[in-house]
């Protein structure tokens, strides 16, 4: 006989990471990084057709400030890179990154100089979304992927300890090119 059986109904038993878990991914403003093709594919997702507001997600902060998430739609040139960064170390904590399309993932087909072979050598991503461009629907399921993501996010230190291991982590790759490596 646990207590779930001597409570009366309507009472709801939970942790105070899971109530701060569920309030975090209903309530994701997105910081729009549009550059190219994927940022229509990304338009698109705020019409009533897709609609992600119905995931709290109507309010497109057009601060970073005021932003958690940033979706990265399309090719990085190395000079829009250290721009790039600057606007991600403005957001708030905590802050997640979605990779849109393979430009953003990997540099696409555009395998030069001028292009960042993927934003993970900018900024920590936390979903690579596929395609060329990807679909709204895609864009929504890795949405939702990240919601998941969020809501088993951890509290307090542990979260601190994550995200100083991926900043490090990146720190350690090789310099872009541009930076004094030519």
């Amino acid at each position: 006989m646990g207590l779930e059986e001597k409570l009366p109904s309507g009472f709801l038993l939970t942790t105070v990471e899971q109530v701060a878990g569920w309030a975090r991914k209903s309530s994701v403003w997105p910081a729009t990084f549009g550059l190219a093709c994927c940022a229509i594919e990304m338009m698109a997702t705020g019409d009533p057709r897709h609609d992600f507001s119905r995931w709290g997600m109507e309010r497109a902060s057009a601060t970073p400030r005021q932003a958690d998430l940033m979706i990265v739609a399309g090719r990085v040139s190395q000079k829009m890179a250290p721009v790039l960064r600057q606007i991600y170390d403005q957001m708030t904590e905590p802050k997640w990154v979605i990779a849109m399309g393979v430009c953003a993932s990997s540099g696409g087909m555009f395998n030069n100089y001028a292009i960042v072979q993927g934003v993970d050598h900018i900024v920590p991503v936390d979903i690579y979304l596929p395609g060329c461009p990807p679909r709204p629907e895609m864009l929504l399921d890795a949405i939702l992927k990240l919601h998941d993501k969020i809501q088993n996010t951890k509290l307090g230190p542990q979260r601190a300890k994550q995200i100083e291991q991926l900043e490090e982590a990146k720190r350690r790759q090789l310099p872009l090119l541009g930076q004094g490596t030519l």
